[in-house]
């Protein structure tokens, strides 16, 4: 038997191995082909990742396979950036309305006297009259005065009492002219020696800005904001049950009101202040 002739080297060196060609393999760097053992067999399926797919990163490169979160939303705080600016535009587009109404006697005038006749007298006069006398400036200026006392003092800051005191001093500025324009008779509890300009409501306006703002100043709590709405709800319900005012007066007045209040909330003071927290 005769045996393959080998190379030949020279002492102590071992023989050189030749590459050899097997069959079923593929060349390290055949593109395109298929089959197993080819390193390039994904080429043939579709990736799981396309590249197009890929999210990017904070830089704009290409980032990693799963989704990568955006940076997170700074929050607006209370009220809120949307709420800041829809509530006081849904407002006045209501108050709109209804001075509208008013002033060219529309159907919304007509069925607010039929329902201001028939609520006069349902409650007990003299309780109906407390109510009412909430929303004088003598009772509820003193509550929003010392409001702003104390939270100038609390806090050291004299921008959120400065906001309170421009948004009550815009009641009147407001009031004043748009009741000398529309021009509105009074209930007929009113009628002697009352002369025309009932809409809109000064003293529901007043208790609205007065113990709202009042509220913003000194607490965050939810309880006592529902408290301020009921307070401000009683009082338009002791104008309308009394007979000083008809029920759309009551309602344009709240209407002219949340704008003010969300200027004025604007200013609020941070929910800890020096040295003591927001109750």
């Amino acid at each position: 038997m005769n045996a393959t002739p080998r190379p030949q080297g020279t002492a102590g060196d071992a023989a050189p191995v030749l590459p050899q060609c097997r069959t079923g393999r593929a060349f390290a760097h055949t593109t395109g082909a298929t089959g197993s053992g080819n390193p390039h067999r994904s080429d043939g399926r579709a990736p799981q990742t396309p590249r197009g797919a890929r999210h990017t990163g904070r830089h704009g490169g290409l980032g990693t396979s799963p989704p990568v979160p955006g940076p997170p939303t700074p929050s607006t705080g209370f009220p809120g950036f949307r709420a800041a600016i829809a509530l006081p535009a849904l407002c006045t587009a209501l108050f709109a309305l209804v001075a509208w109404q008013v002033a060219a006697h529309g159907p919304l005038r007509g069925l607010d006297e039929r329902l201001g006749r028939a609520a006069v007298g349902t409650a007990p006069r003299a309780l109906a009259e407390l109510l009412a006398d909430l929303g004088n400036t003598t009772v509820a200026l003193p509550v929003l005065g010392a409001a702003i006392a104390v939270a100038a003092v609390r806090h050291r800051r004299w921008a959120p009492p400065l906001a309170a005191a421009l948004a009550m001093a815009a009641v009147p500025a407001l009031v004043v002219p748009l009741k000398t324009w529309i021009a509105r008779p009074g209930p007929p509890a009113m009628t002697p020696g009352a002369h025309d300009g009932f809409f809109p409501s000064g003293h529901a306006a007043t208790a609205a800005v007065a113990y709202g703002a009042a509220v913003l100043l000194l607490t965050r709590s939810r309880w006592w904001l529902g408290a301020c709405a009921l307070l401000n709800a009683a009082v338009g319900a002791g104008l309308v049950l009394r007979g000083y005012h008809w029920p759309l007066d009551v309602a344009g007045a709240w209407c002219l009101s949340v704008p003010l209040l969300c200027a004025a909330a604007r200013f609020r003071v941070s929910c800890r202040s020096p040295g003591r927290p927001c109750p």
